[in-house]
This record gives C-alpha cells, structure tokens and sequence, in this order.
C-alpha cells in the first residue's frame, strides 16, 4: 500500500507540474488540473494496490515503467520552464530555455518532426511565439530517444526482463491475449515490429492530425499554454513510449523463445538418456 500511495502521489505531482510552475494567470481553469491530478493519482494507486494488474503493462518489471515515467516527468518539468521563461526570464528556466534552444536548433531541419510541430502549432498560437515551441518540441524529443535509449541500456547490459529473477509474461502483460491467433511468439514478434514502426512515424503523424482535425472543425488557435504544454509533451511522450512498448515485446518473444528451445533441448537429452 505504501508503494502504491507513493507512485500516486507522483503521478500527481507530475500531472500538476505545470499549474505549480506557471504563474497563476496562465490557466482559465486550475480546477481542472487538481481533478485530472486526483484521477490519475487513484488510477495509479488502485493499479499498484491490486493482486493483479488490469491496464498497466510490465508493472512486474522494473525499470521499464520507472523509464518512462523519469521521461514524461521530465518532458513536463522542462517544457513548463521553457513556457516559464516566456514570462519571467531569469533562474533556472533562463538555463533551460537556453540549453533547449541550441538543442532544437540542431533538429529543425527541413521535414524534421520538429519543423512539422512547429509549423503547425506555430501558426495557431498567439501568447508563446514561435521559439518556445521550437525549444519545446525539441527537448522533448531528445528525452523521448533518450528514454529509448535507457530501455535498450537495461535490455544490454542488465538482461531485461529476466536480469532479476522469473519473469511472468502474463501478468506483464495483461492486454495480451494468448489464445487467440497463432503462435505467441510470432504474434509478439509482429506486435512488438508494428509498435516500433508506429512510434517511428507518429512524430510526422500526429502534426498531420492536427491540421486535418483543424480543415474539418476550423482553425485550431493554442491561446492556454497549459493546453501547449500537454500537446508538445504527448506529441513527444506517445511515440517514444509507443517504440519502448515495441521493443520491449520484441524481447519478451526473444525471451520466450530462449526458453523453448532450452527445453526442447533438456527433452532431447533425457530422450537420448532413455535410448542409451
């Protein structure tokens, strides 16, 4: 209970970073974060508290989901700094903003997910300007590969899922269902390939999305910057966390494969036992 308690009151915090960050004068409606902060507080917390996972996948698993909150968290904390500073340029998030801007610098480039993000919330924004989103978009999406990168540390160097002892692969996995279609493996195999494939393309797709859900409903104008943060963060956290889910199952099928062929071979050899 006391871990559970811990891992909601975290998710709280990060889901009210901003409100904590920003000035007061930014958000039309702080009622609403404080709401979406309790919610995921209790959904985090009932998850962790339960016998057996229903939603989460990998929660037996560490420090697969541990990866990806340290990456939301910061996408979240660093984007309200760079948003910070558009009002009170000086501290921590004049470092910030700074340090963000070279980096995004090196990333927009002609048809880069970033030159995209920026070009469509760019026009539709009135209060941040151009350069806070660039700076934005851009960190995030380094904390985004970054995290990636961290998952595939912890594949190579620690042996994840099983450096640390059996590993379940139905409780970890709770969304999969085992009886249906073909083989598990190649139905992970498959599964894990299309993740990593999505995640590869939707930084490019989700810009897309917004200017056809702006052509059929009408100009979309970003005037909220809590409403920017959010956007730019799940514009980063889903693709990077979509191609961690990708390979992840990859090698939960590598992994279960191991096993097959070392128990095919721990029967051949008892049979040659018996023959001899």
């Amino acid at each position: 209970m006391t871990g559970a308690a811990l891992r909601g009151a975290l998710v709280a915090a990060m889901v009210m970073t901003p409100s904590f960050i920003l000035p007061e004068y930014t958000s039309d409606a702080p009622e609403v974060s404080m709401l979406m902060a309790l919610l995921a507080a209790l959904l985090t917390f009932s998850e962790y508290r339960s016998d057996s996972p229903s939603f989460v996948e990998f929660r037996d698993a560490p420090p697969y989901n541990r990866i990806r909150f340290v990456a939301l968290f910061a996408m979240v904390l660093v984007t309200s700094l760079i948003v910070l500073h558009r009002y009170e340029p000086a501290g921590l998030n004049l470092i910030v903003s700074g340090l963000s801007a070279v980096v995004s610098g090196w990333l927009d480039f002609p048809y880069s997910p970033v030159r995209l993000l920026v070009l469509v919330v760019g026009e539709g924004n009135r209060g941040l300007g151009v350069e806070t989103i660039r700076a934005a978009a851009g960190i995030t999406y380094v904390i985004g590969m970054a995290g990636v990168l961290a998952l595939l540390m912890a594949i190579r160097l620690h042996g994840w899922p099983a450096g640390k002892g059996a590993f379940n692969v139905w409780v970890n996995l709770p969304l999969f269902d085992p009886t249906v279609g073909g083989d598990v493996v190649a139905r992970l195999r498959r599964d894990g390939r299309i993740n990593v494939a999505l995640g590869l393309v939707l930084p490019f797709l989700l810009p897309g999305v917004l200017v056809l859900f702006g052509d059929r409903v009408g100009p979309i104008r970003f005037s909220d910057p809590h409403t920017i943060i959010w956007m730019i963060v799940a514009w980063a956290f889903l693709p990077a966390s979509t191609v961690m889910r990708g390979i992840a199952t990859i090698q939960v099928a590598r992994l279960i494969e191991m096993k097959r062929r070392r128990a095919y071979a721990s029967a051949m050899a008892e049979e040659a036992i018996q023959a001899a």
